[in-house]
């Protein structure tokens, strides 16, 4: 074909209508938008770049995680739930390895399993439209690829962009730089307001070849790496976000001046290459070439926009509890010296609570453009709140809050600072605990659930007494304790199980948190001292006088005790633990937080379990048996462990577990919503670092659903999911369920929750 020449020619134009835009596919967009998809809303979704994630992509190949933190603090748990919860848990199913590029493909595939979602990679919006003086009407966006123009029409917006352009365009109030302590009364705040901010990092990956790689550095590497004063830590096999701290741009403009921070990191990843192999100091990196150098800088910071709340320190270390609470946070308050790479500081300060935080509906709109919703990194925090808040689990988690509310918006007709109010927020809440989303301290009550007007029985229920000794000593080389949920009243008496090499004492202490809901041992009720005489597998039995007031958690600790082994066991149990008083070098520099004095953070202790395969529990005997893993737990607000399990357990020897729900006449129902454990504790990391396990050892495996006639009526086969729906194509009509598990994936039978539509 030919085509004549013109002056001037026009993009190829389209227009879309959505009930809801989502700019910025990241995991916070992704999230948003999925949620709304499976409401029924129509959902156009606009990425700038070619994958979804982020920084959770194969572009940057940063890890998610949020608040379990690397199961390095004492929030247990708490990794976050619904949509992001599906995606962590799916992803160490297909990919345990941590391929990043395996990441991109589960992002893709969940996005386009939606039918109600228009996906628009490579895709950059760059003009919005008012139809007032305040409200968003349109957006204009090119695909670099196609050379295709998008008018894309809705009644809500969602920035999801990260640097917010949708809220610059449109206008929005945002801050840049850190607020001054006495804004809202944070003491780790500075003294005066200052415009520096958290810097961008690139990584890169090595690969050994078998045979020496000569490597010839780019001209524009860095050439002194003396400019680096960490450059002495520098390992030849370090890789990925193991290389967090290669940061720079936390003095310059981290929206406009990108090229040039990715720039400054090009150098001065090329640098320490070059250091690394031809400096002489790493001879094991002889067979090592660079596999790979990220090619687009991952963000920490740049706008913040302002909401109808604006989320602060006290709020994130005092855990304050909101009527609008939607999501939880629960990393560390993570701030990095604005001078990045470059600067004589440690390259983070991370002082985290004593437990997860809830974070508001309210930081999550704009407020000054009253269609617009705010997501990901840029919501309503200050800058010391955002060291939190910015990390990716935690910033999905809220963004499901966000698309949720957007269903509710259009199918009451109102606009995203109506929800914030009654009866909007208690639906809201509502529906996002029902798709499997946790709010700290919000239990649900969902009216529609016909279990609730059922009677719950069971094959068999766990009433834990024995923790059989099958699983070797573990030494007392430091305190150790098990996590145990107890009801009100007596503390039952326990045995354990040491051997000691010399006649000794072993001081046992029993602690509980300050806080309900909290795992922090930071009250010792007790403390009792214990001669061990010396041999194998003495049997040592603790009876504490203190008794508990309400249903909690207490943490059973052995001291430490030179030459002195406990046994333990190879049994693993939903929502019983075994920790240790130690720290996780990713997260803490020591055991015990020690904050300087008057930045407002409190000094405690980190008690943290062990992954598996360790991290056995203590070979034990309970004298009263814990009865708290009853069938109708099932029936109850929470779908994970939280003051108790909150879950049925089945026994050990029970050869075909069932837990059924009877009603005193028929019902009829068309789902069913099962919850099912697959170890929120698990921080499930999603790239770089491998897990042994594929499936949660907990998790139901295979199970049908039977009638009360004794047919089944829905069968189920390779189960690794925490939320599973059963649906009926035509309406069941009953007045009994049963579940009958076939197969688990390794531990006792275990269901958090069943709900019944």
């Amino acid at each position: 074909m030919i085509f004549d020449v013109a002056l001037s020619r026009e993009l190829k134009q389209k227009q879309l209508e959505a009930d809801l835009v989502v700019v910025g596919g990241g995991l916070a967009g992704v999230c948003a938008a999925i949620t709304a998809a499976r409401e029924k809303l129509r959902v156009v979704l606009v990425q700038d770049r070619p994958v979804l994630g982020g920084n959770a992509s194969s572009e940057v190949r940063l890890w998610a995680l949020g608040a379990t933190s690397h199961m390095g603090n004492n929030n247990r748990w708490a990794r976050e739930g619904g949509v992001i919860d599906e995606i962590l848990v799916e992803n160490i199913y297909r990919n345990p390895e941590g391929n990043a590029n395996l990441v991109d493909a589960l992002l893709l595939d969940k996005v386009i399993a939606e039918p109600g979602i228009t996906l628009l990679l490579d895709t950059a919006v760059y003009e919005v439209e008012k139809k007032d003086d305040h409200r968003i009407g349109r957006v204009a966006a090119l695909c670099s690829q196609s050379n295709i123009r998008y008018d894309i029409t809705a009644p809500l917006f969602c920035d999801a962009s990260g640097d917010g352009i949708l809220g610059w365009l449109s206008g929005a109030s945002f801050r840049v730089g850190a607020e001054s302590a006495c804004e809202f009364d944070e003491a780790f705040a500075p003294t005066e307001a200052y415009g520096g901010l958290l810097g961008h990092s690139m990584f890169f990956y090595s690969r050994d070849t078998g045979k020496p790689v000569k490597f010839v550095p780019p001209d524009f590497a860095l050439k002194d790496i003396t400019d680096i004063p960490r450059y002495r830590n520098l390992k030849a096999n370090d890789s990925g976000c193991q290389l967090w701290w290669l940061e720079y741009g936390g003095r310059l403009d981290t929206v406009h001046d990108t090229q040039r921070i990715k720039h400054e990191l090009q150098r001065v990843i090329y640098g320490v290459w070059n250091y690394i192999k031809n400096s002489g100091k790493f001879p094991e990196a002889e067979n090592l070439t660079l596999e790979w150098v990220g090619s687009v800088p991952g963000k920490r910071e740049s706008r913040r926009f302002e909401g109808d709340y604006m989320l602060s320190q006290r709020d994130v270390i005092e855990q304050h509890c909101f009527d609008d609470a939607v999501a939880f946070g629960g990393w560390a308050i993570d701030l990095h010296p604005a001078d990045g790479v470059y600067s004589q500081l440690d390259g983070c300060t991370q002082w985290h609570s004593k437990g997860v935080y809830q974070i508001p509906y309210r930081t999550m709109y704009s407020r000054d453009i009253p269609n617009l919703f705010l997501a990901g990194r840029i919501i309503s925090v200050t800058h010391v709140a955002l060291g939190s808040t910015r990390v990716m689990a935690t910033t999905a988690h809220s963004a499901q809050a966000v698309g949720m509310a957007a269903v509710l918006c259009v199918e009451h007709n109102v606009e995203p600072r109506t929800i914030a109010g009654f009866p909007y927020v208690q639906e809201l809440q509502r529906r996002l605990l029902r798709s499997g989303q946790y709010i700290p301290g919000l239990e649900l009550d969902d009216p529609d659930d016909l279990a609730q007007s059922a009677t719950a029985e069971a094959s068999s229920e766990l009433k834990l007494s024995v923790l059989h000794p099958d699983g070797g000593f573990s030494h007392l080389d430091r305190p150790r304790a098990m996590l145990l949920p107890c009801r009100a009243g007596a503390v039952p008496e326990m045995t354990f199980y040491l051997s000691a090499e010399r006649d000794c004492e072993v001081e046992f202490q029993l602690r509980v948190s300050s806080i309900a809901g909290n795992y922090t041992p930071d009250v010792i009720l007790e403390s009792q001292s214990i001669p061990i005489s010396a041999g194998d597998k003495s049997p040592v039995k603790i009876s504490f006088a203190s008794k508990i007031d309400f249903d909690q958690y207490i943490f059973v600790a052995l001291m430490r005790a030179d030459g002195v082994r406990v046994l333990t066991s190879a049994e693993r149990i939903s929502g019983v633990l075994s920790l240790s008083y130690c720290a996780n070098t990713a997260v803490s520099r020591s055991a015990t937080q020690e904050p300087p004095p008057g930045i407002g953070v409190e000094r405690f202790e980190f008690w943290l379990p062990q992954r598996r395969p360790g991290g056995r529990n203590f070979a034990m005997k309970i004298a009263k048996p814990i009865d708290l893993f009853s069938a109708d737990e099932v029936r109850g607000g929470f779908q994970r462990p939280v003051n108790r399990p909150n879950c049925w357990v089945a026994t050990l020897d029970d050869p075909e577990p069932q837990l059924t729900l009877r009603w005193e006449r028929p019902v009829q129902i068309t789902s069913v919503i099962l919850f099912f454990d697959t170890d929120f504790d698990h921080a499930m990391e999603s790239v770089q670092m491998g897990h042994p396990e594929r499936e949660m050892p907990f998790c139901v495996k295979n199970f049908d659903l039977i009638d009360a006639g004794g047919k089944v009526v829905y069968s189920c086969r390779d189960n690794h999911s925490t939320r599973h729906v059963a649906k009926f194509t035509e309406h069941l009509l009953t007045s009994a369920l049963t579940v009958r598990v076939l197969e688990t994936h390794g531990a006792r039978a275990a269901i958090f929750r069943v709900m019944v539509f």
